[in-house]
């Protein structure tokens, strides 16, 4: 693999891994301070794992119907999830366990891995070899980015229904991106379903996180 293919898997893992940070950041947030290390350690760490077995797979993977569709509606249950869960910190002493955040974190990179995964696919021309390397260039940026966004979350809470709305809108533009459905959406459409799913989750999230104060 060329150093300019390399320097371009980089550039992919740049852009397309701060989803991956976020639900890092979003999931370890309830983790009681002195686990949180530990759960971005291990989330981190399992994520890879199947980040690295997905990559065997992914050159067969690349035609198959309603792949990145499916994807993009797991995400939409997973952006809800987090986003109740800020709430759920204020009802009940602690917070969510260790196990919890790693299995959620790696559920969730799992998901959103499929398109940093292709793109890297497509950048190295299905080299499974180079696809490797792009997923073990993408554990410091996402292991870095997860700590300082967890910072953040913790001094504004309400950077929580910004990453979810980032989340939403990462489930949309999978969903539009289905190849099935390229054919007869149009610009508009590519366009509208994402930002309807990003509303719909915050304000679903929202309403839900209230009705449990209540």
């Amino acid at each position: 693999m060329s150093f300019a293919v390399l320097l371009k898997v980089i550039v992919i893992n740049i852009v397309l891994s701060g989803d991956n940070a976020v639900v890092i950041a979003m999931a370890s947030r309830n983790v009681p301070k002195k686990q949180q290390k530990k759960a971005i350690f291990w989330g981190t760490f399992g994520a890879i794992i199947l980040r690295l077995l997905f990559a065997v797979v992914i050159v067969n993977l690349l035609d198959v119907p309603f792949v990145t569709f499916i994807g993009g509606l797991l995400l939409v249950y997973i952006a809800i999830k987090l986003l109740i869960g800020e709430e759920e910190e204020h009802l009940k002493e602690g917070g969510a366990s260790l196990f919890s955040a790693v299995k959620t974190i790696i559920i969730a990179d799992a998901v959103m891995s499929l398109d940093n995964v292709l793109a890297i696919a497509g950048a190295v021309g299905g080299n499974l070899g180079g696809i490797v390397i792009g997923v073990i260039v993408s554990v410091p940026i996402v292991v870095f980015g997860s700590q300082l966004i967890l910072i953040a979350m913790e001094k504004y809470p309400i950077i929580s229904y910004a990453g979810s709305g980032i989340l939403s809108w990462t489930a949309g533009e999978m969903i539009v991106e289905e190849p099935e459905f390229v054919s007869f959406l149009t610009r508009d459409l590519q366009l509208l379903i994402p930002t309807a799913i990003t509303v719909f989750v915050i304000g679903f999230g929202y309403l839900l996180a209230r009705k449990r104060l209540v």
